[in-house]
């Protein structure tokens, strides 16, 4: 772990020798967006390009679309990306969603079929045209709370709180009441095709400066006598000796759209706490300006984002399951990396790294709003949390359902995005006192195994699966992919 570096200034007007500390935070300054090599199949009802992935997933700008307003190349690289650019794309995406079938307002209890949803998906398939944009956005679904299992209609069902797609100014479907970013089928086919994988580590994100970047870092740091009058040419230095960062993705494959989520929140999260983009909200400013003039300052600090919920609640024979409680949590640590690849470990004492963690996770709802990213994060995690259930208690086993037509990639592949290999440094600071405080880095942790099995009876659960079944329309299960 390098320490935080003491040099010698040169010496001012007074003869006086001046010293300042750089404290480090290896940041990646860089927003990520998806771009596709290759995609197969259709998804995305009439999205071309850039939105939902290509064939099955691809129609109209669904395929392929940014994830918290940035681009990887197809080195790795991760690029900012020009909301101009993403014009044609979001106008047919817009056109798409339009010309949807979902209720113009939202349902409070909307309920989604896996068997209709698989149905859907497959006429898809077969007719070699895209899947409809409501069976793309699970229709409208903005979280799920709870999980019906009905082995009377051979059937898995999802409900939660549902909303009229919109398109954002970076295509993403939002809700038109809230804002916020509507879950997808395509993560939710990565969750449940990656349950077993996260199962063991969990499923994370972290962006980390190489041990070789650290090393000449430290060198450049150790050369510097000053920051001089034009502190940005120390920065630009700094940025070169340190070069570009590594992600790492673990639990979901790199190329998923998941994992396009998971490392843009958790770029995002680094950009706003290193003053590289503002959060919006008051109460959260960035984690340099709560160093204080003289304060302790970490000199290689992280802070990650964990998910976190309540014991989930079931009936006494466990077909019915009520999600509850779910938040982030923004916690700090220094030290070498842990087998999961979060770095954890016990640094120096760090009050501002602290009050700062407690603020991105005490304002992380009001976030959501300002950065909807950290919401499609929280999207992930749930569906994350719906596939461990399934898959721990065998619940499509036990509702004689059988979801080949979504885990199989023979039947159903999904979109190919490029891989994040690496992030480009960008260096901040703020001058405290005599302390040069410089930008961060961290990671995102989620374990879906660990919620998926600490659940709780709850007896006033007994009747909400039948009434969630009798609301469903006439005719055979599988013909009905939605309904309020």
């Amino acid at each position: 772990m390098p320490r935080r570096q003491s040099m010698p200034s040169s010496r001012g007007p007074s003869g006086r020798r001046r010293w300042f500390r750089a404290a480090l935070l290896a940041c990646c300054a860089v927003v990520i967006a998806a771009q596709a090599s290759h995609v197969c199949g259709q998804f995305g009802g009439g999205f071309r390009g850039g939105g939902l992935g290509g064939g099955p997933f691809g129609g109209g700008g669904f395929g392929l679309n940014p994830v918290g307003g940035i681009a990887i190349d197809t080195a790795g690289v991760v690029r900012t990306v020009d909301e101009k650019a993403l014009d044609e794309s979001v106008r047919a995406m817009r056109a798409a969603v339009a010309a949807t079938k979902l209720p113009a307002r939202g349902g409070e209890n909307r309920t989604v079929s896996l068997a209709g949803i698989m149905a859907a998906v497959k006429k898809a398939v077969e007719d070699g045209v895209p899947i409809p944009v409501d069976v793309v956005l699970l229709g409208g679904l903005e979280r799920i709370t709870h999980v019906f299992v009905v082995p009377e209609d051979h059937d898995i069902l999802l409900m939660g709180p549902a909303d009229l797609p919109v398109v954002d100014a970076f295509g993403t479907p939002v809700g038109k009441r809230s804002g916020r970013p509507l879950l997808r089928l395509e993560d939710l086919v990565v969750a449940l095709r990656s349950a077993d994988q996260s199962r063991a580590g969990g499923v994370f994100c972290s962006i980390d400066p190489t041990p070789h970047g650290i090393a000449r870092l430290q060198e450049f740091l150790a050369a510097q006598k000053t920051m001089g009058r034009n502190p940005a040419t120390v920065f630009r230095g700094m940025e070169e000796a340190l070069g570009p960062q590594t992600v790492t993705v673990g639990g979901v494959p790199g190329d998923s759209r998941f994992a396009r989520v998971l490392v843009a929140a958790d770029h995002m999260m680094k950009r706003i706490g290193m003053g590289h983009e503002p959060s919006g909200i008051k109460e959260l400013p960035s984690y340099l300006t709560l160093v204080r003039p003289g304060g302790r300052a970490s000199s290689m600090p992280r802070f990650w984002l964990e998910a976190e919920y309540e014991p989930l609640a079931r009936d006494a024979d466990e077909l019915t399951w009520q999600i509850r409680g779910r938040r982030m949590k923004c916690l700090s640590a220094a030290g070498p990396a842990a087998g999961d690849g979060i770095r954890r470990g016990v640094g120096p004492p760090d009050e501002s790294l602290d009050a700062w963690c407690l603020a991105m996770t005490e304002h992380y709802d009001r976030l959501t709003a300002r950065h909807p990213v950290f919401a499609e994060l929280i999207n992930c995690v749930d569906l994350a949390v719906v596939a461990a259930i399934i898959r721990s208690r065998q619940l499509d086993a036990r509702a004689g359902l059988d979801l080949s037509g979504l885990t199989a990639d023979r039947l159903l592949a999904l979109p190919k995005y490029e891989v994040a290999k690496t992030v480009p440094t960008a260096a901040n600071g703020l001058k405290k006192g005599q302390t040069w405080v410089l930008s961060a880095s961290g990671g995102v942790l989620l374990r879906p195994w660990q919620f998926a099995t600490n659940a709780r009876p709850d007896a006033g659960l007994d009747q909400a699966r039948a009434a969630t079944r009798a609301a469903r329309p006439a005719g055979p299960p599988a013909s009905a992919c939605w309904w309020d």
